[in-house]
């Protein structure tokens, strides 16, 4: 008889998690288990939707004459993505990602925050670092040339959170890399087959 080897430990479920933002280059944290500090920035609170980590890619299949697969293929695009949803729309850090404005300007004065969005919009990069939680297991995801790339439409309702859906692009760091990981997991029990 085979036996399936399954282990519920090896699994993940989203449970908790959170984001954090900076200027971009800025040193990663060296876990996910430990709270990151200045100049790292909270996103405050994700929606219920969590954290969607996308991976975009195309290639160019090469297929020979005479056979109908092909015998090689390259990678011509490798994106990868995550995607978030900010409910704390009031925060300066998030407001400040959302409308690519220095969070420095969006202090009150009086009272009231003023800021205005450009017909023109510059390049807004930043780091960024991730993490899910999963009871012992952590998953930390560093970023650290990223730029939001796609913005939902904000919906204001009364029976609706308003939130920021937005959409974070990893870039090539100087070594070439798009996102650093940085987990914690349980050992990997042996393998009981041959």
């Amino acid at each position: 008889m085979v036996t399936i080897d399954r282990s519920s430990d090896l699994t993940t479920i989203g449970a908790n998690g959170g984001g954090w933002v900076a200027a971009p280059g800025t040193t990663s944290p060296t876990s996910p288990l430990v709270q990151p500090a200045a100049p790292w920035l909270p996103l405050g609170a994700i929606s219920d939707d969590g954290l969607k980590y996308g991976f975009d890619e195309d290639s160019q299949a090469f297929t020979p004459w005479g056979f109908t697969a092909p015998f090689r293929t390259q990678t011509t695009k490798s994106l990868r993505t995550f995607g978030i949803k900010l409910w704390e729309t009031s925060r300066t850090t998030v407001k400040s990602l959302m409308y690519r404005v220095p969070e420095a300007s969006l202090t009150p004065t009086t009272g009231i925050t003023s800021y205005a969005e450009t017909a023109a919009p510059q390049p807004d990069r930043r780091a960024f670092w991730f993490v899910v939680f999963d009871g012992t297991t952590a998953n930390g995801f560093y970023v650290p040339q990223g730029e939001i790339t796609d913005r939902s439409d904000v919906t204001f309702k009364q029976d609706e959170m308003a939130g920021y859906e937005v959409k974070v692009t990893a870039y090539p760091d100087a070594a070439g890399n798009t996102v650093y990981h940085l987990d914690k997991l349980p050992a990997t029990p042996a393998y009981p087959g041959s």
